[in-house]
């Protein structure tokens, strides 16, 4: 680069022949005193070594020549000023170039330094060439570094004995930029713009000054650690070889080389740079996506994604974190908190535990536990100064004053500090938990956060956590969980792929390995389709825990082509604070069609459909279960469908629209189905014929309605003449109400095939 030829720049002064009214005994500035009437110095026209000259007499200490025209100064722009002299008489001085600098209104910048190196004249004479070079940033070779100058009055200065008489020959001023920077290598280096990198100095204007020169080449940030004071974007590529380090709240937004390499080059931590690059994510328009690049990144503690962007609390756009692994280093960091508080809890406020006591040191995100607390109920928020606390969801049987304990696990990306976070995605992500952290922890709001082709490896406690209404609409497609707890037996385990309290969760494609619970789904609407998640054990008859578990009765939820092995679909009211059933929709909107499902080894009162009501009176009213594949491995079970009457039974009088039907069974003692098509023989003669359901019905639950009564065959009477009458049938009937009663109006006896129902079909 040569400012002279690409921009036209005027740097040479003229020379002495033109005269010496330009030529300042002084700093150069205007109106200070000129050669052409000082008395000091004269204009030699010939001479034997230069052609034209000016000798001048040294009387003062510092005898000063200075060129009073402005020289620009520009950044980035490095200047070479040369002078040749020599001693004529007297004592021999020293001399050295020097300049003065002018800033913004013609005022001199303080605190620059002001000569070059000085060169002592050892012999009448001698031509000696003395030099320095001037320019902005603070490279090695420059003499002067002029970092907020804008222009100088440059010339020499004489040092030493006063009494002495040299000449001067012509300055030369001349742009020796190329020197420290070429163009055909495409780099504007910070530096050259005033730069210092001491990790003191403000360098936010050097680099937006070096990035606004560049131009399309490529900005290079040379060795050094440089303090970025505030906010700083960088529009062309640019090259990290030091690092740079900034306020939490500031943002290096780098538009050409937004990636996890470049962020890691800039800060030279994997920690802080992650969190940068996140912000910048979150700052700026021109991409959508964060690539982490294949990279591993290690980090020491919790990673509080809010606090990380610093200044936001909500976001609605979509980003998306990809390709890449996040794992943690084991330290005291990842250890959960622990506090037991008493609060009191009251069903007119379902939502809220008032009258916390020691409430200051409860945080956000705490899983809760005490009597009468449904499994994944979370502290979404926290009220000091009342004393009360809001949860993810009511309490089903917590009324009045108890101890709580609340456990605050650590995860590797913790969104908990957004109120609300919307549309954000993370794809092709290795969480590699490592046993020591959580996954993910959601925002307090938010819809469609998005978790696909990700491995979510050996979370401590949980996978993916939801606090609040976060996971609304919440995708989690062709991720992987596998559990830190492969070699306990299921009772043993506690820990859990992920938790809902929102609807319209999407759950597709996923595999999921030997977890306490694969997920605990708190809302409704959702779509639970292609996934693999097995929970079993190396346990001979062993006990099973519920894979998915469906917190909300009227659940609308259809289950749809997964392979549920070695554990059970639980269906609960838990998240009702009144549990039961005083109106309002009972236990219904499940669909669970064309599934595998298996077990092995387990004790033969497995079940793979449990229904657990949490308070009375409940019914179903819309379950479908159609085509589905039950089979059991290395032992018989009993049925694949139970209520769990820990609580209460259901109403089995209420049943509406229930369906099993389609299914086939492996090993299973009791098929049940939906209607059931008993065939029943009646050997003797009789008006009232018997006819059991025979356990076939869901749940074992008794008859409810005859939808039809085929004869199988002749029906006669005792005299072996045929009967062609119609029967009329009494459901419900004998223990439990599981038998039916066939009434015909005369003595008979025959076959018949009986269509049963547990429901009311309409």
């Amino acid at each position: 680069m040569n400012k002279v030829i690409t921009d036209g720049l005027v740097l040479m002064p003229p020379p002495f022949v033109n005269g010496l009214n330009v030529w300042s005994s002084g700093d150069g500035t205007p109106g200070s005193d000129t050669y052409a009437v000082s008395g000091t110095g004269a204009f030699v026209p010939a001479d034997q070594d230069f052609a034209g000259c000016l000798e001048i007499a040294k009387t003062q200490s510092v005898t000063k020549l200075r060129y009073m025209g402005e020289t620009t100064i520009l950044p980035g722009l490095y200047l070479r000023v040369t002078a040749r002299v020599k001693a004529v008489s007297g004592p021999l001085p020293s001399v050295r170039i020097a300049g003065w600098a002018g800033g913004a209104g013609g005022a001199a910048v303080p605190g620059l330094t002001g000569f070059g190196p000085a060169t002592a004249l050892t012999d009448y004479g001698q031509v000696v060439e003395v030099s320095a070079i001037i320019g902005t940033g603070n490279r090695t070779g420059v003499d002067m570094v002029w970092r907020n100058a804008l222009y100088g009055h440059f010339g020499l200065d004489l040092t030493g004995t006063n009494g002495g008489v040299v000449r001067v020959d012509d300055i030369v001023i001349e742009d020796v930029t190329s020197v420290f920077l070429r163009d055909l290598l495409g780099l504007v280096d910070v530096r050259d713009y005033g730069a210092i990198g001491d990790g003191v100095t403000d360098d936010s204007a050097a680099f937006e000054a070096a990035d606004s020169d560049a131009r399309g080449r490529e900005v290079l940030v040379s060795n050094g650690t440089y303090w970025l004071g505030g906010n700083v974007t960088i529009q062309n590529q640019i090259r990290f070889e030091g690092t740079v380090t900034m306020p939490v709240v500031s943002k290096l937004i780098l538009q050409k080389n937004f990636d996890f390499a470049t962020y890691l080059d800039a800060f030279g931590d994997e920690e802080t740079a992650f969190k940068k690059a996140f912000q910048a994510l979150l700052n700026f328009n021109d991409h959508d996506s964060l690539d982490l690049g294949g990279r591993r990144i290690d980090i020491s503690a919790p990673i509080d994604m809010q606090a990380a962007e610093g200044t936001r609390t909500t976001f609605a756009s979509r980003r998306v974190i990809r390709n890449g692994q996040i794992q943690p280093v084991a330290g005291p960091a990842w250890t959960p908190t622990e506090v037991t508080s008493a609060g009191t809890y009251s069903t007119a406020s379902a939502k809220t535990l008032t009258n916390v006591a020691n409430i200051a040191n409860i945080p956000v995100g705490s899983r809760v536990s005490g009597n009468g607390v449904g499994r994944e109920v979370y502290v979404t928020a926290v009220n000091i100064a009342q004393q009360r606390l809001t949860l993810s969801n009511p309490l089903f049987g917590a009324a009045g004053t108890q101890v709580y304990t609340f456990t605050r696990y650590k995860y590797l990306l913790d969104f908990s500090g957004f109120e609300q976070l919307s549309q954000f995605i993370i794809s092709d992500v290795d969480l590699n938990c490592n046993g020591i952290a959580s996954g993910i922890m959601l925002a307090k709001s938010g819809i469609i956060f998005h978790v696909r082709d990700c491995f979510i490896n050996k979370p401590r406690d949980r996978g993916i956590t939801s606090i609040g209404e976060g996971c609304q609409g919440m995708l989690v497609d062709r991720c992987q969980f596998i559990s830190n707890e492969l070699d306990l037996p299921v009772q043993q385990r506690t820990s859990i792929g992920f938790n809902t309290n929102a609807n319209d969760l999407k759950l597709r494609d996923n595999r999921v390995i030997r977890f306490k619970h694969f997920c605990v789904i708190g809302g409704s609407g959702s779509v639970i389709t292609g996934n693999h998640w097995f929970h079993g054990d190396n346990e001979p008859n062993g006990v099973r825990e519920g894979g998915i578990i469906i917190a909300q009765s009227n659940c609308r939820t259809i289950i749809t082509g997964n392979y549920i092995d070695n554990n059970f679909i639980e269906w609960t009211n838990e998240y009702d604070a009144d549990p039961n059933m005083t109106g309002g929709y009972s236990f219904g909107g499940l669909s669970i069609t064309g599934n595998t499902f298996m077990c092995s080894d387990t004790a033969d009162w497995f079940n793979w459909i449990v229904v657990k009501p949490y308070g009375s009176g409940h019914y179903l009213h819309g379950f479908s279960v159609v085509s589905n594949v039950f089979k059991s491995t290395v032992g018989n079970i009993d049925r694949i469908e139970f209520v769990d009457t820990t609580y209460a039974d259901l109403d089995y009088g209420r049943m509406r629209t229930v369906t099993f039907e389609g299914n086939h069974f492996t090993a299973v003692n009791e098929p049940v189905y939906n209607p059931v098509v008993i065939a029943h023989t009646q050997a003797s003669v009789a008006t009232d014929w018997i006819v059991d359901s025979g356990n076939f019905l869901p749940f074992k639950g008794r008859v409810r309605n005859i939808d039809a009564v085929m004869p199988a065959g002749r029906i006669s009477d005792t005299n072996n003449v045929a009967v062609y009458e119609q029967p009329f049938a009494v459901p419900g009937i004998g223990t439990g109400g599981r038998q039916a009663r066939i009434v015909f109006g005369t003595a008979v006896k025959g076959a018949i095939r009986v269509t049963m129902r547990v429901d009311n079909p309409t």
